[in-house]
């Protein structure tokens, strides 16, 4: 059961061969864990679709209020029968049908489609090999657009492919000016002794959700310095740490790349503290 527009219906197969985020990308999404009827970390996810929408000068709807979305969210979580449960929800926001490049007009359609996820909170990965390594066919060119869930995701899909045929769990993409700036489906963070770098977004990265919550935890943890400055490649080899951060995932923490095995201490302390703040709120 999906939901099309704030109408519930069991037909998957109701994009239009005219529809823009399917010609031409013209589309935005969110990707959400709810727990219980509980969508976590709603209020950044609602401001970033809000901002979002706004970058790409989209008409937001007058009735696109916090409480409607949320409202449109957990309906659909409900007649799927996941509100007693935890559910991965994708929002995709598009500029309905018609038009070429330029839109015919700015009527916006969405639609939100759940399926059921495992785990209430994060846990620990339990994996004894998880293996990265760059991507360097093509690069990503940083700037404004670059920060946001598109539909426009094919280096995304073209480095999965890479990835997959030399037995990678996850690359890492790189900007035009080589640095190091996300992996495949979130955030990246590097440790080295009580720092932990991540790219800063004006590098092309993804501003990530749980990238927020990771910062926040760092900052107020007392025991770790974050900072936000560029990574090369060349510092992945002398980290003592690296992982990667999702709000479906949380943190998956990377074991090898190339010849350099990480440890997990740093990443797995901040995922406890995650959990509690979570618990907390």
């Amino acid at each position: 059961m999906i939901n099309l527009s704030g109408e519930l219906t069991e037909n998957t197969e109701i994009i239009t061969h005219d529809n823009r985020g399917y010609n031409y990308g013209d589309a935005l999404f969110e990707t959400m864990k709810v727990v219980h009827g509980k969508i976590l970390f709603w209020e950044d996810h609602y401001f970033r679709l809000m901002a979002s929408m706004r970058i790409m000068r989209m008409d937001i709807p007058m009735n696109f209020t916090m409480e409607f979305l949320e409202a449109e969210i957990l309906k659909t979580v409900e007649a799927n029968t996941l509100i007693k449960s935890t559910a991965r929800v994708r929002l995709n926001i598009n500029r309905g049908v018609g038009g070429k490049y330029l839109p015919k007009d700015e009527k916006i359609s969405y639609y939100i489609v759940v399926e059921p996820l495992q785990n209430d909170f994060y846990l620990a990965s339990t994996v004894q090999t998880y293996t990265v390594d760059l991507y360097k066919d093509h690069f990503v060119a940083p700037g404004l657009l670059s920060t946001l869930k598109t539909n426009n995701r094919v280096l995304n899909v073209l480095a999965s492919i890479y990835a997959k045929e030399n037995n990678f769990d996850n690359c890492l993409l790189l900007n035009t000016n080589k640095h190091v700036i996300e992996a495949l489906q979130g955030n990246v963070f590097m440790v080295s002794g009580e720092t932990i770098k991540t790219p800063p977004l004006n590098d092309g990265c993804i501003k990530g959700i749980m990238r927020k919550q990771i910062s926040d935890v760092i900052l107020n943890s007392g025991d770790y310095i974050l900072e936000e400055a560029s990574i090369s490649p060349f510092e992945l080899q002398k980290a003592d740490e690296l992982f990667i951060s999702n709000v479906i995932i949380g943190i998956q923490p990377v074991l090898k790349y190339r010849k350099k095995e990480y440890s997990t201490k740093v990443s797995e302390d901040i995922l406890r503290r995650l959990n509690t703040k979570l618990r907390l709120s």
